[in-house]
């Protein structure tokens, strides 16, 4: 079986589900974009001998059934990579997903039924696990802080803090837990930082030229310590603003400042260490967004194993 034509994960699981139930499902990521991740870590993975293990203690030809199995309560995410792991060491290896990514599971669920050459098997269980667990951890935080926040108008988001190489399928997991991402890179929106401030020399000049190069299809958000420096940008034209390492009481000011000037409402966003501690009384002061490093940086795995089956 070639890798184009093993089904994605999430569209098999979709089988007999409605279009409506399917609306609200985050679209999967191309096998082009996660082929790449899934050699790079099997060529890590396999070194210069290959399994040496598998080799040593299991014969050529046996065959095997595994299990992946979740261990905890959580969101999964990282199927399609799990199944190209075992794919891209061989393509005759069976992966049959029982779920899909962005599904809440609760402990002991059977993710998927994994079957063919025994030792093909288990060299790509550490490649499929690292993936899944990570990207499922990533996922369970972010519904949770999603989760904390629902009475509250404010949407969470990401950041560009993510692990380099992974940035795609950490975002990906951010979706699949209900969340929004922020800018994927440097290149889709224009973000003005304080340094960006002060090379610029305040933040008018800051803004004017941010507005010369944008044109009308790349968004300008500004960054912002204090509500000085918030009502300078808001007189300059901003549309967007980030306001930085903020209390709670001054956030609430803010906010009511961008909602009450003659310009029209101004969207805000905040940041700065928020943590799932701390995200509600963010929430309570009425900021459209709420940017969390967090979720892609300081998360804890999913805890999901491989089991022998047969």
């Amino acid at each position: 079986m070639s890798i184009s034509a093993v089904s994605n994960t999430t569209q098999a699981a979709s089988q007999g589900q409605s279009s409506q139930q399917q609306a609200h499902r985050e679209p999967p990521l191309n096998d082009v974009l996660l082929l790449p991740l899934i050699d790079a870590a099997l060529v890590e993975d396999l070194g210069r001998r290959g399994d040496v293990t598998s080799q040593a203690t299991i014969p050529a030809d046996k065959q095997a059934t595994l299990t992946l199995t979740v261990r905890e309560d959580g969101i999964v995410c990282g199927l399609d990579l799990a199944r190209l792991a075992f794919a891209q060491v061989d393509s005759n290896i069976e992966f049959t997903p029982h779920t899909y990514d962005g599904a809440q599971v609760t402990k002991g669920k059977v993710l998927a039924t994994i079957s063919g050459n025994a030792r093909n098997l288990l060299t790509a269980e550490r490649t499929a696990l690292n993936f899944m667990t990570h990207l499922s951890g990533i996922a369970t935080a972010t519904k949770k802080v999603v989760d904390l926040v629902a009475d509250y108008p404010a949407q969470i988001t990401c950041t560009r803090k993510t692990i380099p190489g992974l940035r795609t399928v950490q975002k990906y997991a951010v979706r699949c837990g209900g969340g929004r991402n922020h800018r994927l890179g440097l290149d889709d929106a224009i973000l003005i930082k304080d340094n960006h401030i002060a090379i610029a020399g305040n933040i008018p000049n800051a803004l004017a030229q941010a507005k010369q190069l944008a044109g009308h299809l790349i968004p300008i958000e500004i960054e912002v310590d204090t509500l000085e420096q918030l009502q300078q940008a808001i007189d300059a034209g901003a549309e967007l603003v980030l306001l930085d390492n903020m209390s709670p009481d001054t956030l609430r000011e803010a906010v009511a400042l961008c909602k009450n000037h003659p310009s029209g409402r101004v969207k805000t966003e905040a940041s700065g260490g928020i943590t799932p501690d701390s995200v509600v009384a963010v929430a309570e002061t009425g900021v459209d967004f709420i940017a969390m490093g967090y979720l892609t940086h300081s998360t804890k795995a999913l805890d999901i194993g491989m089991d022998f089956s047969a």
